[in-house]
């Protein structure tokens, strides 16, 4: 049986400020949860899980986890879960500094107050899928360790470096790197088809890109439209723009 003191303790982590002071997150779910463990760059604090879960994953456990497990039954998985339809098994992984990196001779992506956990989970899942492996968010993005964040990903915030900076000053700091804004009047992406080096810039669900850091970019790019839709979501036309051009 699991405390109601430690019921309460993981379901505090549903929330930022709690995560920031315990310095820890929650992933959850079957594909989530296993990957996060085998990719090995969070360190899991404790594995919480139903007890046909346990048996099933046994073998993969004793490789990539000897630490705390909880057996569950199912009504205090439904009372800890963070998502409307619970899953098997939750983790709490402790937290990484962010990490600073060169942009020099690869593809990254720069997202200006991406708000929508879902979108920028979504995001990070696509840059794993097209091997980007560093993005830089402002600090008026979505936390990257919110819960639905952290479940959009399916595992790829294992594989990829999030860098939260104030956007406008890195992307001075880094000049000599192009840096190419998603906007409605650039130039065809298809026209940087196998670009081998540059900052992608994605901009805010609604309002786009902020004038200031418009005004940092040194292209603008364009998915062309066929339709009459007024936008395209930022995590869809982040994939787009991705797939034209790696």
């Amino acid at each position: 049986m699991l405390s109601k003191t430690h019921s309460k303790y993981i379901q505090s982590l549903h929330n930022k400020k709690s995560r920031d002071t315990e310095n820890v997150f929650i992933a959850e779910g079957n594909k989530t949860v296993p990957e996060l463990l085998s990719a090995g760059n969070f360190d899991c604090k404790e594995l919480l899980a139903l007890t046909g879960w346990l048996q099933q994953h046994s073998v993969f456990l004793q490789k990539y986890f000897h630490g705390v497990v909880h057996e569950l039954l199912p009504h205090e998985m439904e009372k800890i879960s963070a998502l409307a339809t619970p899953g098997e098994v939750l983790a709490v992984f402790e937290k990484q500094a962010s990490t600073a990196f060169d942009p020099k001779g690869k593809i990254s992506l720069l997202l200006d107050t991406i708000q929508d956990p879902g979108n920028l989970g979504t995001i990070i899942r696509i840059a794993d899928w097209f091997g980007v492996q560093n993005i830089v968010c402002s600090a008026t993005c979505a936390d990257m360790y919110n819960p639905k964040v952290v479940q959009a990903t399916m595992g790829s915030l294992g594989r990829v470096n999030l860098l939260y900076t104030e956007i406008g000053k890195w992307l001075i700091e880094n000049k000599h790197v192009a840096s190419y804004a998603a906007a409605l009047d650039g130039q065809p992406v298809q026209q940087h088809k196998g670009l081998k080096e540059g900052v992608i810039v994605i901009g805010n669900e609604s309002k786009g890109i902020s004038e200031e850091v418009m005004r940092l970019c040194t292209h603008k790019i364009t998915i062309q439209k066929i339709g009459q839709a007024e936008s395209l979501n930022a995590a869809v036309a982040t994939g787009i723009i991705l797939s034209h051009i790696v």
